[in-house]
C-alpha cells in the first residue's frame, strides 16, 4: 500500500514519514512488506488506509491545480476527507484512527457480533429483514447503506446469520456474511464512541476550506463545530453512502476522484449514478492518468 507513490513523489514519502514519527512505529514498512494479517487488524487497518489516501491526495495536489468542490468518505474515509478540507490536521486524524480502530476493535468480544451484505434487496425489505430477526437480546441492523441493492447489515453474530438465511429466501441470493474484525456501524459500537470522545476532544477542528458530505446526514457540511459530533455519531449509525452520492450528483459534480488503494467507491458510484464518472489515484500511473483527465477538463 503505497509503496509505489512514495518510491517516486517526495510528498507521498512525506506522509509515510510523519505518520511515522506521529504513531511511534513504522507504519510504512508495515504498510510496503506486511506481514498481512498484522496489517488486517483495525487498529492498522484504519491509519494505513488514511495514510495511502493522504498519500495519493498530497500528490495530485502537488501536480495538478484544481480545487475539490466537495469532498465525501465512506466511513473511516470520512477522515481523509476531512483532512483534505483542511479540518482536521495529518497528524492528528492518523493519532485519532488509530485509537478508533483500537476502540472498535476492543468495543465487542471476538465472536459476538459480525456483518454481511444482503444483496438484490431493497431498504425497506432489508430493514423488514432485520426486524424479523431482532430480538430483546440480539439485534441486526443497516449499517452501510452502500448502492441500490446492496446494503450492509451489523449487529450480534446470531441474528446477522439469521439475516443473511431470511434474505437468500427472499430473493437476496447473493447475501453473505462478511470477514470483518467487528460489527461497525451499530449501537454495539457504543463503547467505541464513548471512547472516541476523548480523543476528539483533544484535537482542533480548522476552517474548512470547502464542504464535506457527511456519513450520518447525507448532506455537505461546512461548520468546523458541527465536524466531531458528526464523526462520534458517525460510530454507531449507518452510512447513507447511496444518498451522499446521490447529494453530490444534485450538486453538480461530474467528476470524483478515489483515493487509496481499491476501486470499491467507483464500483459503487456506477450503481447509484453514471453520471459522475470516478477516476482512481491510487499509484503513479492512475494518479497521472487522472490529472490528465482533469486537466483536460479544466
Amino acid at each position: 500500500m503505497g509503496a509505489e507513490l512514495v518510491r517516486e513523489f517526495a510528498p507521498a514519502r512525506r506522509v509515510f514519514e510523519e505518520a511515522d514519527a506521529v504513531l511511534g512505529f513504522p507504519l510504512s514498512s508495515l504498510c510496503f512488506e506486511g506481514p498481512e494479517e498484522k496489517l488486517r487488524l483495525t487498529e492498522n487497518t484504519q491509519p494505513a488506509t488514511l495514510a495511502t489516501s493522504i498519500a495519493a491526495l498530497r500528490v495530485f495536489e502537488a501536480e495538478c491545480g484544481l480545487s475539490p468542490a466537495v469532498a465525501a468518505g465512506h466511513s473511516l474515509g470520512e477522515y481523509s476527507a476531512l483532512v483534505a478540507a483542511g479540518a482536521l490536521n495529518f497528524a492528528d486524524a492518523i493519532a485519532a484512527v488509530r485509537e478508533r480502530g483500537r476502540l472498535m476493535q476492543q468495543a465487542c468480544p471476538a465472536g459476538e457480533g459480525t456483518m454481511a451484505a444482503l444483496v438484490g434487496l431493497d431498504m425497506p425489505a432489508v430493514e423488514a429483514v432485520c426486524a424479523e430477526v431482532s430480538t430483546d437480546k440480539e439485534l441486526a441492523v443497516p449499517a452501510n447503506l452502500n448502492a441500490p441493492g446492496q446494503v450492509v447489515i451489523s449487529g450480534h453474530t446470531s441474528a446477522v446469520r439469521r439475516a443473511v438465511e431470511l434474505a437468500k429466501s427472499r430473493g437476496g441470493a447473493g447475501s453473505m456474511e462478511l470477514k470483518v474484525s467487528a460489527p461497525f456501524h451499530c449501537p454495539l459500537m457504543r463503547p467505541a464512541r464513548e471512547g472516541l470522545m476523548a480523543v476528539l476532544e483533544r484535537i482542533a477542528i480548522n476552517p474548512l476550506r470547502f464542504g464535506v458530505i457527511a456519513n450520518v446526514t447525507a448532506e455537505v457540511n461546512l461548520e468546523s463545530e458541527r465536524v466531531k459530533p458528526l464523526l462520534l455519531e458517525q460510530v454507531t449509525a449507518p452510512v447513507r453512502w447511496e444518498e451522499s452520492m446521490t447529494r453530490m450528483a444534485q450538486l453538480g459534480v461530474t467528476d470524483a476522484i478515489e483515493f487509496g488503494e481499491g476501486r470499491v467507491l467507483g464500483g459503487l458510484m456506477r450503481r447509484i449514478n453514471r453520471s459522475i464518472k470516478v477516476h482512481s489515484a491510487s499509484d503513479p500511473k492512475s494518479v497521472r492518468a487522472t490529472i490528465q483527465a482533469l486537466s483536460a477538463l479544466a
